[in-house]
């Protein structure tokens, strides 16, 4: 893949961009495979579409209220418009003209780094596997707020796929991508995510995997691999909104997800009523809440899905003593994932797979199966 971005030097965030994306996998594979035991038995990897994936367009707010541009920022805090990324999603490149038109016309100030002067520091979209949108402003104060809701009437008529609009504070001056308040401006509170039989709710401040079409197979191969163990119970430590407790949920299973995020964790909750699924969620640290467990109520199976920088010492000892018999981790980081497993040596790999969750970008996903030697 080429990009018109990449090439005339104003963004470098795919930092492989323009390598052959068959080199690209391979040599993720290669790196992961260097890691880990090499008595795993590694499956093909995963590999998606290279162009139009990313579900998520996180775009900084330049320019002026007249001629906003949505991207980055230069060297010199000067706005660089991406709006024709090649990776985002089509639905929303289709979407940021209607939603920089909607910026002049409710004459929202774009955040000035320099000066600290201005009002809209970021628009955050998300794309919903039907085509629906998430769009939020990220705002240093609610002065703008009255005229927001004012036009929002016609952004919606502009913008039809657009089910859930918020408004996020963020009013100090500081490098971090949205703030502690939401204010959600329409009916629907959460996206949507349909992907086969279980349907997600995604909250404006909850996670979700950048790559749907990728997130689904993680959901796929883990259910695989659980129905072929089939355990009677599992606990889904870090569960977020639901993804992998949601989709190992069946019949004769008891299910257990651990989340410490209270949206998450009311999402991931009507996700199971909606879908009828019986599985306990949980709101609770999930390295607290597994060390307070008894040893009579430890599952047959534990799932975990960590932040990058994995599961940290305390949780993957505890894993390392307790008498779990099979673990699967899902891991955005190699590296943390080898540092986790070099503390559970009683658990060893037996089966791993890639999934090219971030082309273009040094990033993967690897899901192993642990097996108690």
């Amino acid at each position: 893949m080429r990009c018109a971005y990449f090439d005339a030097g104003a963004c470098r965030s795919c930092t492989l961009m323009g390598v052959p994306h068959a080199r690209q996998v391979g040599e993720k594979e290669a790196r992961a495979r260097a890691l880990l035991d090499a008595r795993v038995d590694w499956l093909p990897p995963v590999v998606g579409a290279e162009r139009a994936f990313r579900n998520r367009a996180k775009m900084v707010v330049g320019g002026s209220i007249e001629a906003p541009t949505l991207g980055i920022l230069d060297a010199h805090h000067r706005g660089v418009d991406l709006r024709e990324c090649g990776v985002t999603a089509s639905g929303i490149r289709a979407a940021l003209p209607a939603i920089a038109t909607f910026i002049g016309t409710a004459r929202i100030a774009p955040y000035d780094v320099a000066s600290r002067r201005g009002e809209l520091k970021h628009v955050l979209v998300t794309e919903s596997p039907d085509g629906e949108l998430m769009v939020r402003f990220v705002l240093r104060s609610t002065e703008c707020l009255p005229r927001i809701r004012k036009h929002l009437p016609a952004l919606l008529a502009e913008l039809p796929t657009a089910r859930v609009v918020s408004a996020n504070l963020l009013p100090t001056h500081v490098a971090v991508l949205e703030g502690e308040e939401e204010i959600v401006l329409t009916p629907d509170d959460a996206l949507r995510l349909r992907l086969g039989s279980v349907t997600l709710r995604l909250p404006p401040k909850a996670f979700f995997q950048t790559n749907t079409w990728i997130a689904k197979r993680l959901y796929e191969q883990a259910a695989a691999w659980t129905d072929e163990l089939g355990p009677a119970s599992v606990w889904d430590l870090y569960c977020g909104i639901g993804g992998f407790a949601l989709h190992l949920a069946a019949a004769g299973r008891q299910v257990v997800g651990v989340e410490s995020s209270a949206a998450a964790i009311d999402a991931a909750r009507a996700s199971a009523r909606e879908c009828g699924l019986a599985a306990r969620i949980v709101q609770a640290d999930a390295t607290r809440w597994a060390a307070a467990q008894t040893a009579e109520s430890l599952p047959e199976l534990v799932v975990v899905n960590p932040p990058r920088r994995g599961l940290g010492a305390a949780l993957s000892e505890w894993l390392e003593h307790s008498a779990v018999p099979h673990v699967i981790y899902s891991s955005c980081n190699p590296d943390s994932l080898a540092a986790d497993l070099a503390l559970m040596p009683s658990l060893r790999p037996v089966r791993a797979r890639l999934f090219d969750m971030f082309p273009h970008t040094e990033h993967c996903e690897v899901m192993v199966l642990l097996a108690r030697a």
